[in-house]
């Protein structure tokens, strides 16, 4: 049983002629109240008699034995990095029938305390991260707190500082084994002490320190913000210049490749003809890539220029899905013909750039001979909208905003089993937002798409009939 813990000393009244032992009070056979004076004694350390009989004699002095029995058993969390101290106060309590929670760190001692509720905290002052001072700041003002005896485990020195801060009383170190579990007793059954003048003065000087600590945390906070802003840095120019250093050899190499391929410089075998085309997949795949780096890089640095025209958005989206298909020809792409028309001012090239990367996207955790559903509708908040629904296997919600993060991949091992570098709808998702909409992503999905109730993640990309022009 949980609770406070209370003792009660059943002593039964024995005449002795000898010497005072151990384990036995002594006392005339009455007081006032009619009970014995060690019956008294007990009741006054919030203890309670089994048996308080009054007796017959009158002044005469005889010995009790007495019996303490833990009536219930109480909690006791016990904050403190000394091993040693810990399996000392583990012992004497145990012994005791209380149940002890010990930490070695401020911080555990704080969120244990909200888990546990325990009915009496020791705190060290001497912790690591927190110190004792600040940890019994933190438990005080704890609801779950409210009423529990906080208990420092001090030097003389600190002990009026301690109920300055919000302490109820404190127990001298080193810890007398002998008068230990009694005083916590004491606590348990509502003893508490008050700080004096001396301790407010101390609290004052406490709060300095907890201010000035909180400074320097702040400082280091501001130093490390400064070393990620830089860091940022770095990365936006080490793009900037890898994008550049790979687009710079690639001109000559897709413009020698379609002299070759249209026999400019000669006639080709069939044998060649198929290495060539192999050539120009690969180069186109990495110029895609290149391009995108440059335009995540345009991104984040604030130069993406966007060069708005009117445009129809259901053609747009025509072309994005003929060149999924012509990507994926092992998948079934259906696009029913959208409606027409649907006039639109932005820009077009963009937009069908991030039409396909999010048409890529879904056709990556499509298995082979599965199916994509492609739809367009006007939105329901204005503008248009592109579905995109795959029937891949879907994706961990713990995941939904980070895929639109640069570089992010749901599995970013070498051994991943789908390609890509993590850029497609981070540039899509910023390309959109520039242009009035978004990119949203569903799963499971809620609704069917060209008429087909797939079960993988469905992809909303958004954009306003008319899109803010300029630069983003």
């Amino acid at each position: 049983m949980r609770g406070p813990c209370i003792y009660a000393e059943a002593c039964s009244a024995r005449e002795e002629s000898v010497s005072r032992r151990r384990g036995y009070a002594k006392g005339p056979s009455r007081d006032g109240n009619g009970r014995g004076a060690s019956s008294r004694a007990a009741w006054s350390r919030g203890g309670r008699f089994a048996d308080s009989r009054p007796l017959a004699r009158s002044g005469v002095i005889f010995w009790w034995r007495c019996t303490r029995v833990p009536l219930a058993v109480a909690r006791v969390l016990h904050i403190e990095d000394d091993p040693n101290s810990r399996r000392l106060v583990e012992k004497l309590l145990s012994r005791e029938g209380h149940e002890v929670v010990d930490t070695e760190s401020g911080l555990d001692g704080i969120r244990l305390a909200r888990e546990q509720r325990p009915d009496l905290v020791l705190v060290d002052i001497n912790v690591p991260d927190l110190d004792g001072y600040e940890v019994t700041l933190r438990l005080r003002g704890m609801p779950e707190l409210e009423g529990v005896p906080i208990v420092a485990i001090t030097a003389e020195g600190d002990r009026q500082t301690s109920l300055a801060v919000g302490a109820d009383g404190f127990i001298a170190k080193p810890i007398d084994a002998r008068r230990f579990a009694r005083t916590v007793a004491s606590f348990l059954g509502g003893h508490r002490e008050a700080a004096d003048e001396t301790g407010e003065i101390r609290l004052r000087v406490q709060s300095q320190r907890i201010v000035e600590r909180l400074e320097d945390k702040v400082r280091e906070l501001s130093d490390a913000n400064a070393r990620l802003e830089e860091m940022a840095r770095l990365r936006r120019e080490f793009l900037q210049n890898v994008s550049h250093e790979l687009a710079t050899p690639m001109t000559p190499v897709v413009g020698y490749l379609k002299l070759l391929l249209d026999e400019e410089l000669g006639p080709l075998t069939d044998l060649q003809r198929k290495c060539l085309l192999s050539i120009e997949r690969s180069t186109r795949r990495l110029r895609g890539v290149t391009d995108t780096l440059l335009d995540v890089s345009a991104l984040e640095t604030g130069r993406m220029h966007y060069y708005s025209r009117e445009y129809d958005f259901g053609e747009v989206a025509a072309r994005a899905v003929e060149l999924a298909r012509a990507a994926h020809a092992q998948l079934n792409v259906l696009f029913p013909d959208p409606p027409s028309p649907l006039p639109a001012v932005g820009d077009p090239d963009k937009l069908r750039r991030s039409m396909v990367h999010v048409l890529d996207n879904a056709a990556k955790f499509t298995p082979r001979g599965g199916e994509i559903a492609v739809e367009v509708r006007r939105a329901a908040e204005g503008g248009y909208a592109l579905l995109v629904l795959d029937s891949g296997p879907g994706i961990d919600p713990r995941e939904r905003e980070r895929i639109f993060e640069p570089f992010y991949q749901v599995d970013g091992s070498v051994t991943r089993q789908h390609g890509g570098v993590g850029l497609g709808l981070a540039f899509a998702r910023r390309v959109t937002m520039a242009m009035g909409g978004g990119l949203d992503v569903e799963c499971p999905p809620q609704e069917s798409v060209a008429g087909r109730k797939l079960g993988g993640t469905l992809v909303r990309l958004r954009v306003a009939e008319r899109a803010p022009t300029g630069t983003s």
